[in-house]
């Protein structure tokens, strides 16, 4: 069940890639958020310490269900090259992307998981009325480098927004794009030396800047994946039935910045 679906889709989902996976078998995940760090102070020699304790409060994340159930006959299962198992799993790994990072970039989900949109105290920075120039992202890794200081972080863009990045130039008179390729590896984009990943389900007025320490994706163990011909018994078909639980967590949200564009 980890080689069928769990690896490939961490792989593929443009949430796991840009926050830190948490893989339990626990029903719900607690994440502690400190409030108030303690406070420290130069101190004489021989003198007593002052004592100060941190104000800690916690995000509890109970992972919401995400299935899919596949019907196929008895003789695609048994004589289909290559094999029908493998091509039916890696269409559940897709739709199950597809849904993760939906749930994760876009609108609000019945009966699932509160994504980016839920969030009410990340830090905002306006483009103005469109993405055509960097200043936004450059404000907005300065905004996230004042609260965040772990190296790990990325920008989540539309396909059409970072084409639309993708197409700026240098100058008027130069064929020069703004957003230069990585030499250390040509097939990744990167947005002022910050890793840019894509997803359809994000707007296309708003661009996200993520902190992965800051950023939680929490998979209930274990995915369940069951094969079973009883319910389909007189059809001669088998049900391939695939569950996970999954839920979000960003229990530092001042990490979080939202780039916009267009009044959004």
């Amino acid at each position: 069940m980890q080689q069928l679906v769990v690896e490939p889709l961490t792989r593929q989902s443009g949430a796991t890639q840009v926050s830190t996976v948490v893989q339990t078998s626990s029903t719900s995940t607690r994440f502690p958020i400190v409030v108030a760090d303690p406070t420290s102070g130069w101190t004489a020699e021989g003198s007593e310490i002052d004592v100060s304790d941190p104000d800690i409060d916690e995000l509890n994340v109970v992972p919401k269900k995400l299935a899919a159930l596949v019907v196929a006959s008895n003789e695609l299962i048994a004589d289909s090259d290559p094999s029908a198992m493998q091509v039916v799993g890696d269409g559940v790994v897709r739709d199950l992307q597809v849904r993760l990072d939906a749930a994760h970039f876009g609108s609000p989900v019945a009966d699932g998981p509160n994504g980016l949109g839920s969030l009410t105290s990340v830090q905002h920075v306006s483009a103005g009325g469109s993405f055509a120039d960097l200043n936004a992202f450059a404000e907005g890794l300065s905004n996230l480098e004042t609260v965040d200081s772990s190296p790990t972080r990325s920008f989540v863009a539309h396909p059409n927004t970072l084409l639309a990045l993708s197409e700026l130039k240098v100058a008027d008179t130069w064929n020069l794009p703004l957003l230069g390729p990585d030499a250390t590896s040509p097939t990744k984009r990167s947005i002022l030396g910050v890793p840019v990943y894509w997803s359809p389900a994000e707007s296309a007025s708003t661009v996200w800047l993520v902190s992965q320490a800051k950023s939680f994706v929490v998979m209930r163990q274990p995915t369940s994946l069951v094969v079973d011909d009883s319910a389909y018994f007189r059809s001669d078909r088998v049900g391939i039935r695939c569950t996970m639980r999954v839920g979000f967590a960003w229990p530092h949200q001042a990490a979080v910045v939202k780039i916009s564009a267009g009044g959004s």
